[in-house]
């Protein structure tokens, strides 16, 4: 790779490390890595992708809880980008070799209808959603021990690496105060509430559509955003169903397949197969006083059908 930058060396490194589902070092163990140089390093690597022929198709923010933040000492939250090849169809199977050590998290989604312009006011913002779903994003730092500073994550772009999208409903009159459920084979693993989100997933929202302008990749009709995690990140083993549910949206889901098989990768459908569906567990009620407190009451969500 004589002639790169060290940008491009580092860029072509991760994503290296993710196409063949292997750790790679990290960078700030060699030489400082400012946020700045970061997120030009994370530009670059999927610019690699799009060259391969994958789309942009949205993004995602990082440390939108106050715990994280304070836990990687910054007030500010980190964004990163989402490619079509990351999309796994709602009910798919994944195989679990195309990762190094993936976790996953319930989040919001929101799906922009208009552009929205660099510095927007936050009506502009706000009315330019068109939807919003129940989402799992599936994380998976490229780095050893899942261990990083924030420029070495940035650089990684956020740890993403993939998501799954339950079905778009309409917008509902408040989203900072609904029950989520994270779901390992039918046992609840997580509770939580939109509230985990910055306090209101709308409050992500903005965050995105003013970090991504500053970067000069303002928000863009269609796209996703992914709003933060809900609840804690669980680990995604072989063989496991995973299901969350929030309150009022509905439910997204996914299985990891027990070993490999040629159709199970993100965004490749299972085709002659039905998916497998998880069932929400029954004892919710148990469970609805350990969500993070909320300014107004909520309901932890219920079963649906199916």
């Amino acid at each position: 790779m004589s002639g790169l930058t060290p940008e491009e060396r580092l860029a072509a490194r991760l994503d290296e490390a993710a196409r063949r589902g292997e750790v790679t070092s990290q960078p700030s163990q060699a030489a400082p890595l400012s946020v700045a140089d970061a997120y030009a390093v994370q530009e670059l690597a999927i610019a690699r992708r799009l060259d391969r022929g994958e789309r942009l198709v949205g993004v995602k923010m990082g440390f939108t809880s106050r715990e994280k933040m304070a836990q990687m000492g910054v007030d500010e939250v980190i964004w990163g980008r989402l490619t079509s090849a990351m999309l796994v169809p709602d009910g798919d199977r994944i195989a679990p070799d195309h990762y190094i050590h993936p976790r996953i998290e319930p989040e919001v989604a929101f799906l922009i209808g208009r552009d929205i312009p660099p510095d927007a006011p936050p009506e502009t913002i706000t009315s330019a959603v068109t939807a919003v779903a129940p989402a799992l994003e599936i994380i998976d730092s490229r780095y050893a021990d899942f261990r990083f500073t924030l420029a070495d994550v940035v650089a990684d772009n956020a740890s993403a690496a993939g998501f799954v999208l339950g079905a778009w409903r309409a917008v509902p009159p408040s989203l900072d105060c609904l029950g989520v459920l994270l779901e390992v084979d039918g046992r609840t693993a997580e509770v939580g509430a939109t509230a985990s989100i910055l306090g209101d997933p709308w409050r992500s929202l903005a965050a995105a559509a003013r970090l991504t302008g500053r970067a000069g990749m303002p928000l863009r009709a269609g796209w996703v955003v992914l709003a933060g995690g809900a609840t804690a990140a669980v680990p995604l083993r072989p063989g496991a169903q995973v299901r969350a549910v929030i309150e009022s949206l509905g439910s997204a889901s996914v299985t990891v397949a027990a070993r490999a098989r040629l159709s199970d990768h993100p965004g490749a459908a299972t085709s002659g197969t039905a998916p497998r569906r998880v069932v929400a567990s029954p004892e919710y009620a148990q469970y609805a006083g350990e969500a993070p407190p909320c300014d107004a009451p909520h309901q932890t969500p219920r079963p649906d059908p199916g």
